[in-house]
C-alpha cells in the first residue's frame, strides 16, 4: 500500500509538472520566444525537472518502508511506475492541447525543417526527398494512437535513465542516509 501510494503521488506530480511546462512552451513558440532548437533544450530540462520525482519517489520508499536499504530491482520497480505514470499523463496532456489549439503543428515544424535545410545550402533534391517524408510523417501523426506513442517517446527513455542513475545510488545505504 505504502509502495503504490508513493508511486502513484511521485507520478502525478511528474506528470503533473512536465505537462504543464509542455502547456507553457507551447504560447511560446507561437510567439517566437522559442524555437525547436531551444525548445527541445526546454523541454527536456522541464521532463528531467518533473522526473526527479523518481529519486525521491525511491528514497522515501527505502527510508520509511525498508528502513534505509532498497534492493538495486525494488528501485528499478519503483522509478519505472512513476515513469509510466508521468509519461501517461504527459501524453495526454499533449493529445488534449494538440486538439484545442495544436494542429498545425507538425505543418509548422515540417516548414521549419525545410527551412533550416534551405539556409544549409541543401540541394533542392534532397529538400524534395525531405518535404515527401515530413509528408508521410505529417499523416501518420494524424493517428492519435500513433501521436501518443511518439509523444510517450519523447519522455519514457527519460524518465528510465533517471531511474538507472537513482537506482544505482540509492541502493547503496550510505548515500543520503534517512
Amino acid at each position: 500500500m505504502f509502495m503504490k501510494r508513493i508511486i502513484l503521488i511521485n507520478g502525478l506530480i511528474a506528470g503533473a509538472i512536465a505537462g504543464l511546462m509542455l502547456v507553457i512552451s507551447m504560447p511560446l513558440h507561437n510567439r517566437g520566444i522559442l524555437n525547436y532548437d531551444n525548445g527541445m533544450v526546454f523541454g527536456y530540462a522541464s521532463m528531467v525537472i518533473g522526473l526527479s520525482t523518481i529519486f525521491f519517489g525511491i528514497k522515501t520508499y527505502r527510508d520509511q518502508h525498508e528502513n534505509g536499504s532498497i534492493t538495486f530491482w525494488q528501485a528499478i520497480k519503483i522509478g519505472v511506475l512513476i515513469a509510466l505514470i508521468a509519461s501517461s499523463i504527459y501524453a495526454l496532456t499533449w493529445e488534449v492541447y494538440y486538439n484545442f489549439a495544436g494542429q498545425n503543428y507538425m505543418d509548422k515544424y515540417s516548414a521549419y525543417v525545410i527551412e533550416k535545410m534551405e539556409a544549409k545550402g541543401a540541394s533542392q533534391d534532397e529538400i524534395a526527398a525531405a518535404k515527401t517524408q515530413m509528408g508521410k510523417f505529417n499523416e501518420m501523426y494524424k493517428n492519435p494512437i500513433v501521436r501518443f506513442g511518439f509523444t510517450l517517446m519523447e519522455i519514457l527513455p527519460v524518465g528510465i535513465v533517471i531511474t538507472l542513475i537513482s537506482a544505482t545510488l540509492l541502493r547503496r545505504r550510505k548515500f543520503l542516509p534517512a
